[in-house]
């Protein structure tokens, strides 16, 4: 857990959100033909250079124009922890479920993405001594382009914003634990930015 907080139940219905979205693309996927089976893993670069974001990405074919994927993000880290005037993190662990969509052809050229999307974070001592932490529940859409540079490698690009509802709380400083406000709100911003290494099999 990065912080505690009054949403346990939200977290399991939120966990029993996933479960069926998992069950949901798994079934559709085992039941197309062996020959459309293909998998592929991927790593996001700029999410490393993130303050070391840990992150990995699968991925399965349903058919020639769609991919079944999944995505786990987490940052465990905090920076000068103790110390109120350095003290800085970008703690958060988010999980992502949906489809990718191809035009032309699976894990080759254009692809636009739908995916469900959990994350619990606290981040502050960045860009200013705020510092929130909460959980946030939506759905993130993006697009990119995949650059095949060989049979079973990939450079993966893309950009995507997601939307939904978050419980969270603020605080004057990272480490001072003042609070300046709580609540729930919706909210829409920026997902992710991909430059990533994908491999087929």
């Amino acid at each position: 857990q990065f912080h505690a907080n009054e949403s346990s139940g939200v977290y399991i219905d939120i966990r029993n959100i996933f479960k069926g979205i998992v069950a949901a693309l798994a079934l559709i996927c085992l039941t197309q033909t062996a020959d459309a089976q293909k998998w592929a893993v991927s790593t996001n670069a700029l999410s490393w250079a993130n303050l070391g974001t840990i992150n990995a990405e699968g991925a399965m074919a349903c058919s020639r124009h769609i991919t079944a994927d999944i995505s786990a993000r987490v940052n465990p880290w905090t920076f000068h922890k103790g110390d109120p005037d350095k003290q800085m993190q970008n703690r958060h662990q988010t999980y992502a479920a949906g489809i990718r969509y191809w035009p032309w052809h699976i894990y080759s050229g254009w692809w636009i993405s739908g995916m469900a999307q959990y994350q619990e974070y606290n981040w502050g001592g960045i860009i200013s001594q705020k510092t929130e932490e909460g959980d946030a529940f939506g759905l993130s859409v993006g697009g990119g382009y995949s650059l095949m540079l060989h049979e079973h490698l990939n450079l993966d690009f893309g950009l995507s914003l997601w939307t939904g509802q978050k419980t969270y709380v603020s605080y004057a400083c990272p480490a001072c634990g003042k609070i300046t406000d709580k609540g729930s709100q919706w909210f829409i911003m920026p997902n992710e930015i991909r430059v990533a290494l994908q491999y087929i099999f």
